[in-house]
């Protein structure tokens, strides 16, 4: 499958207005990951929280704000979280994400 937007060479979106739900849900599927649900509102709650403060939040304030631990996104993610929250919801790379 080929997503038919512009991507950069780690597979962040070139422009934040070509993100939908439904390629969040491809670039996913790149990563061989099922969206589901829980995932998704975690997409649209980063996105709010961009969209508010002009920078992606970094993990521990984002888990808190989900009443979640660091530790149960990375069960849910397994690498990279708020890495994975960007680049499926079309935000910039999080500061210190190598």
């Amino acid at each position: 499958m080929t997503v038919a937007v512009p991507l950069d060479n780690e597979g962040f979106l070139l422009n934040r207005d070509d993100w939908t739900e439904e390629l969040a849900v491809e670039l996913a599927e790149q990563d061989d990951f099922e969206m589901n649900e829980q995932v998704m509102q975690f997409i649209r709650d980063a996105r709010g929280m961009y969209d508010n403060d002009g920078v992606v939040p970094p993990i521990r304030i984002f888990a808190k704000k989900q009443g979640v631990s660091t530790k149960e996104l990375y069960t849910i993610f397994k690498k990279g979280p708020m890495k994975l929250i960007c680049k499926w919801g079309g935000l910039p790379k999080p500061t210190g994400c190598v």
